[in-house]
């Protein structure tokens, strides 16, 4: 239970028995029965904390879903409950009497509210979107939003993408991303696990980061088997893009109409282009397969073959590119060493 609503249920509980012993005083005003009025407020006290630990997880969104059903249902059956169906008129002839009608409109009042609670709960993630919350932030209308898996928080370049300022959206995490983000890190799987507590300190640094927009809608998924479909039904719902590493999720959303982004295609994109003649620094880290020949690699992951380079393995060098050669991993690049940079 938690420590901070234990001692307010506490006092709740005591409140309602000493009601029950006030209202023996006041009202009863006798001594035989000077414990049970105290005992059924004690009674009722403890009956409304058990509703309260029993309504655990029912959230505001769901509690507004039931609201605006319940609210339907009753205007449903009033309009039914005042329409010609109903009306009596015994000089018309009418068979039905009006104990029939009575139990009839009762009927009414207690079903329709109850089916249309029923349809508004079990699509409350779609009632959210119709029937946004009202809340007092400082988020322009416009903005554009980005739907975030939990491959994006796993591969960890998202944190240095947006603290460089050049994703300008909102961050949408869902509540269902975040805690299949956590069973993986308590995942005993010691690779899962260690993804998993990347991923945390992933969110962790995008928390950090001044003036980044990150919201987290209360959504949830009754199957695992059903992330990837909810994540693409936010994407479109929020008209939102997008942001995962996997190839089957991305196929999903684009099948779905939803564009995607790809921090693989990114980071493809951003690699420079270089020509012969140009000066690199490159880091060497082991020895080449030809004699004075070493190899090392830049930052965004292509190697370089530097000959001369040998002796200066584990060392930054300053190497001239000969030529250039595209791969299906990306380039490789041919060098001769021109100077030590460290």
């Amino acid at each position: 239970m938690n420590k901070t609503l234990l001692p307010i249920r506490l006092v709740f509980v005591l409140l309602c028995a000493s009601a029950g012993w006030l209202v023996q005083i006041t009202v009863l005003a006798g001594d035989r029965y000077r414990i049970l009025p105290a005992m059924v407020g004690l009674g009722i006290g403890v009956l409304v904390v058990l509703v309260d630990v029993m309504l655990k997880g029912f959230s505001l969104r769901a509690l507004s879903a039931v609201t605006f059903g319940i609210a339907v249902g009753l205007l449903a059956a009033h309009m039914i409950s005042i329409s010609p169906l109903l009306d009596s008129n015994p000089q018309r002839g009418d068979p039905m009497d009006p104990a029939t009608i009575y139990l009839i409109r009762l009927g009414l009042f207690v079903v329709c509210p109850y089916l249309a609670a029923v349809i508004a709960l079990r699509g409350k993630d779609e009632f959210n979107l119709v029937i946004p919350y009202v809340r007092f932030v400082p988020h322009e209308v416009d903005v554009p939003l980005v739907v975030v898996d939990t491959s994006v928080l796993i591969d960890g370049r998202i944190a240095r993408v947006c603290e460089s300022g050049f994703l300008s959206a909102a961050l949408v995490i869902p509540r269902f991303v975040l805690n299949e983000l956590r069973s993986v890190a308590d995942s005993t799987d010691p690779h899962k696990q260690a993804r998993g507590r990347r991923g945390l300190e992933v969110l962790n640094e995008l928390r950090k980061i001044k003036n980044l927009d990150i919201r987290t809608p209360e959504s949830e998924v009754s199957k695992r088997e059903d992330v990837d479909a909810k994540l693409v039904f936010l994407a479109q719902s929020m008209r939102a893009k997008l942001l995962t590493t996997d190839y089957n999720l991305a196929k999903m959303a684009e099948f779905h109409g939803v564009a995607w982004l790809n921090l693989n295609a990114l980071a493809k994109s951003l690699r420079p282009e270089l020509m012969i003649g140009e000066r690199l620094d490159v880091d060497l880290v082991k020895p080449g397969k030809e004699d004075g020949q070493a190899v090392g690699f830049i930052e965004d992951g292509s190697m370089v073959v530097v000959s001369g380079g040998r002796p200066y393995i584990g060392h930054r060098v300053q190497a001239e590119i000969v030529s250039v050669l595209p791969t299906a991993g990306g380039k490789m690049i041919f060098a001769k060493h021109v100077a030590n940079v460290e």
